[in-house]
């Protein structure tokens, strides 16, 4: 991604790059005779939202205005999950959605005469105990998590009326844990399946990834289909729609030296706009620069503009000296990133730009005072 010199700091999705990955995940939902949707808890960008509908049938939302954005801006009933549901916000989310998952079986029980008087289509969230992801805050899937049933409590049959199961256990991972998911939930679950229409493999499948098997994935989703020709199989992945297809742009406002240790203060915010690098945590690419030691390269700490103490990253290492006004890109900056940002601090929320195939950059949002002051009151 060529980039113009910007003047402020801007979230860019690159079209092209976006367009790859989407085209990847509509062949291997062709090739494997499934429907994968987009998750908007990873991407909500809804300016993309036509592209994506070029490409993809429809998208999950777990709340009512994901739901929303998606039937104005997707023109199509999303797939709805939400780990507890606002029995005000029901109705409206009953009129909008497809699928609905219920995240227990009590929850279930609560809103029976609600769905089954409109013969709605519900599922049940179900913990299969299948947990690969090693950082626990994103784990899903441990024995005492909040979402789902666990596997081990449930009764031997479904309970009536039931038309699906969704099973989320992934993060960012492979094929081969896929496999292993889909090899659980059918040993599991397996006095369920043939009295069900659907089977929800929910997110964290990265098939954009360089490294992924996607031969195997479809092989394996395949084979599902195969054994349970009557499910329809839906996957939800998060990350892989807009991996490495966008970048988020900063700038340096001054550098501070302290204890021996030089802090480049940017533009942007990590706690404000980039919260998974200290949540998760983990360390985004820079351009032009290493997260590791070189000899003879200029380490410096970088500054979220926030006043958190916290709000900073430990010493990339730079091959030249940085200047104040200089320009940095951040890679792969576009999944969980903006539906996560805040306005804590009142920090200037970056611009939302679009990087067109042909090399036009297009700023699509400019935040001001008036999106803080709403925002706030």
């Amino acid at each position: 991604m060529n980039l113009p010199a910007l003047d402020r700091p801007a979230f860019v999705l690159d079209e092209a790059a976006f367009r790859q990955n989407l085209s990847l995940i509509a062949d291997v939902a062709a090739r494997a005779d499934v429907e994968i949707i987009l998750a908007l808890k990873a991407f909500a960008n809804w300016r993309a939202f036509g592209i994506v509908a070029e490409y993809l049938p429809s998208a999950t939302a777990s709340s009512l205005n994901e739901a929303l954005l998606v039937a104005r801006h997707m023109g199509v009933p999303p797939h709805v999950y939400a780990p507890a549901y606002v029995p005000s916000e029901w109705e409206r989310l009953a009129d909008t959605g497809s699928h609905f998952t219920f995240n227990s079986l009590g929850e279930l029980e609560r809103y029976r005469e609600r769905w089954e008087s409109r013969g709605l289509s519900v599922g049940l969230r179900v913990n299969p105990l299948y947990g690969p992801v090693a950082t626990a805050l994103y784990n899903p899937a441990s024995p005492v998590s909040r979402l789902g049933e666990s596997v081990a409590g449930l009764p031997t049959d479904p309970p009536r009326g039931l038309s699906g199961v969704h099973v989320h256990t992934l993060c960012e991972s492979s094929a081969e844990q896929t496999a292993e998911l889909i090899a659980r939930v059918e040993q599991d679950l397996a006095g369920w399946l043939p009295r069900l229409r659907w089977l929800n493999l929910g997110g964290g499948h990265l098939m954009t990834r360089e490294d992924y098997d996607l031969e195997l994935l479809v092989a394996e989703l395949r084979g599902l289909r195969r054994r349970h020709p009557h499910l329809a199989v839906t996957l939800e992945p998060g990350s892989a729609h807009a991996w490495r297809a966008g970048v988020l742009v900063a700038h340096v406002l001054d550098i501070i030296a302290n204890g021996g240790v030089e802090t480049l203060m940017l533009d942007v915010s990590f706690t404000c706009h980039m919260p998974d690098t200290l949540e998760m945590p983990y360390r985004p690419v820079v351009r032009g620069a290493s997260a590791e030691a070189i000899d003879g390269h200029h380490p410096y700490r970088l500054g979220g503009t926030s006043c958190l103490a916290g709000d900073y990253l430990e010493a990339y290492f730079f091959p030249e000296r940085v200047s104040v006004g200089d320009q940095l890109v951040l890679e792969d900056m576009l999944h969980y990133t903006t539906v996560k940002s805040t306005m804590f601090n009142g920090v200037a929320h970056p611009d939302f730009a679009v990087l067109r195939p042909g090399g036009e950059l297009e700023i699509t949002r400019r935040f001001d005072f008036a999106d803080y002051e709403a925002r706030m009151g």
